[in-house]
This record gives C-alpha cells, structure tokens and sequence, in this order.
C-alpha cells in the first residue's frame, strides 16, 4: 500500500495526500478526513526510510558505544537503557554502534548512510578522535563523559575526581590511614579512558591532602580479578583496612577476596566507591558509594540531543553531577592493625 493507492481511493492527487499527511501545506478539513478515513480502512503505515528522504530526518539517535572489556558491564547496560528509555519518550529509535574509533567501518556507516539523526557518544577518552571527528563535521552528538577540551562540546559528565576524593576524605574521617584504590583494566588507564584516569587523580590528590598511605590497582572487569587484586592488596601491605574501588564489575569479587582473607566488612576492613545505586546493594553488606545516577544521566543526554536536532545554533550546553555518597553497611570506624601475617589467608 502506497500514497499513489490512498490518492486513487479518496480521489485526490499524490500532492494532497503527501501535505495531508505531513502538515506541510494546509488541506481542507472536509479532504483530510476524507485521507484520513481511506488511511484507516487500509492501515496504511508511511515507510520510515520514504520519510527520512521527503524531510531529512531518521527519527532515531545512534548510541556509540563500544564494550571497553569482553563484555558490558552492569553499570553500561544500566546506562543503554536509560539512553533508549529516554528517546522513546522523545518519539526517537535508538541504533546502537559498537564504534570504537572515527576510522570505525560502523562508525563510518552510521555517518555516512545518515542512519541517525544524531549520537550519543559513551565510554569517553580524554583525548576522543569520535568527539573531535563529529565536531569537525558539524554533526549533532553529546558525550556521556568529558574530553580533556570539555568546553569545546556537548556532554553529561560524572565528576569522577570530586566523587572519588569524597570517599578518600570520608575514610579518612573514620580514621583510616592506609587505604588502596582499585581501578578499572589497565588497558582503559593507558589508553586515557576518563573516569578511570580523573577518578586516580582525585583519589591520588586527596590522599596526599590526608596524609594517608596509599596503593593503587588496576583490575579487570569480572569477580575473579576482583578477589585476585584483594589478595595482592593485602599481600603487599597486610596493614590496610579500606578500599576505595571504581570497578563495580569487580565488587563482588573484592568482598570475597576480604571474606577469605578472614577480613569482615566493615569491622575489619572497609569499602567505599563511585557504582550504580541498584549495584550498591546487591552486595552483603550494602556498599556506601557515590551512586551513578545512569537514568538521569541517558535522560539528560537524549534531551541535550533533541535540544541540538531543534536548535543547530544553540551554543554547547554540559551537565556536571557530583552525587552524594549514600552511607549504608560498608565503611566504619578503622579497628585495631591486623598482624603482619594476615594476608596469608589470601592464597587459594
């Protein structure tokens, strides 16, 4: 079924039909409902790809994101969903690239074709050959996530810095004077990846500003490399008592790692950390953290996007949240020194 089929039925022209549908040109009420009436009784639906070449426009976002590990993470899936939540209340679809890089055939494609109207940029480097690239090509895009240049663009950001010296100082007002930061993947830190290299300075800053003796970690996405990290932990300095970790993926990994070490949370040793709120508390205890609000984060996003699809000239706009850390059952008092040999317990 096509408009040359609806025009034929209502006894109009293909011209008529086209404006009756589009609201480009006024149509009388009488001839509209007529259109109308014709339209219903077939069910006729116009093609969405007929519509992005009459006006321009895909009515759908592209998200890109690549995994930055072998698998996405709870906190990425959380982030994903807010994002297309969001569009769809805005009457968008959302195409998902897994692009890593401009050069990217995907990404290429995305741009090329004209699949989307826009994009939502995830998974950040402080120096982002995607961010620049868009930019140079005037095409409408916001980052989740700051560049090294934040003023130049578009983006939702989490202070990573801020969040990441609020658990330092809020261990430290516990008494905890050795402390160690468990970041993500190496791979992410050396590559820039930016809530991995601000969320090290803050902590690092911080530290320093508290006078506290610290270690920091690289660790993978998953529970094994979690626990693994907490036996390194305490295998090189058996005397630390809290963490401060970026890596939800791990979490579960890094209470068992305490578990086995004979380690309790939070009498013995406690953990804080920048994760996703419904993550917080599926551990035993419950994780006091900053909390990644991802669904305001994707909401702001999308609406940072439709505000540039309406307004090509609105100067860049940027959205910092610096949440608060949600006191729950894992951070205490710092209790007495374990013994030198503590850390025994950690071996397999």
């Amino acid at each position: 079924m096509n408009i040359g089929e609806i025009a034929k039925r209502a006894g109009v022209s293909r011209s008529t039909v086209s404006y009756a549908l589009s609201g480009k040109r006024p149509v009388s009420e009488e001839t509209r409902r007529k259109i109308q009436q014709v339209v219903d009784e077939l069910g006729y639906r116009p093609s969405a790809s007929a519509r992005a070449l009459a006006n321009g426009r895909t009515s759908t976002i592209g998200l890109v994101f690549p995994p930055a590990g072998n698998h996405y993470t709870g906190m990425q899936l959380d982030f994903i969903g807010s994002v297309v939540e969001a569009a769809a209340a805005c009457d968008y679809d959302v195409l998902l690239s897994p692009s890593g890089v401009d050069s990217d055939r995907s990404f290429q494609r995305l741009l090329g074709e004209r699949r989307v109207d826009g994009a939502i940029l995830m998974e950040i480097r402080l120096e982002d050959d995607r961010v620049d690239h868009l930019a140079a090509l005037g095409f409408p895009s916001v980052a989740i996530g700051r560049t090294a240049h934040p003023e130049r663009g578009w983006w939702v950001g989490l202070d990573h810095t801020a969040l990441a010296a609020a658990c330092v100082h809020h261990l430290a007002d516990l008494g905890h004077r050795r402390v160690a930061f468990v970041n993500r993947p190496d791979q992410l830190l050396r590559v820039g990846y930016e809530s991995a290299q601000r969320g090290l300075d803050g902590f690092t800053k911080a530290a320093a500003e508290r006078g506290l003796t610290v270690r920091t970690y690289c660790c993978g996405d998953d529970a094994a490399s979690g626990q693994a990290c907490v036996e390194q932990i305490l295998r090189d300095d058996p005397a630390t008592t809290a963490l401060v970790t970026l890596n939800e993926a791990a979490l579960g990994g890094l209470y068992r790692g305490l578990a086995r070490a004979g380690r309790h949370v939070p009498r013995d040793f406690s953990v804080t950390g920048v994760v996703a709120g419904r993550w917080a508390e599926t551990v035993t205890p419950q994780l006091t953290a900053a909390d990644v609000p991802a669904e305001e984060m994707g909401r702001r996003a999308v609406d940072l996007l439709v505000e540039q699809l309406s307004h090509p000239d609105a100067p860049p706009r940027h959205h910092l949240l610096t949440p608060p850390i949600s006191l729950r059952a894992s951070t205490g008092p710092a209790g007495v020194t374990p013994p030198a040999d503590a850390g025994s317990a950690t071996t397999p």
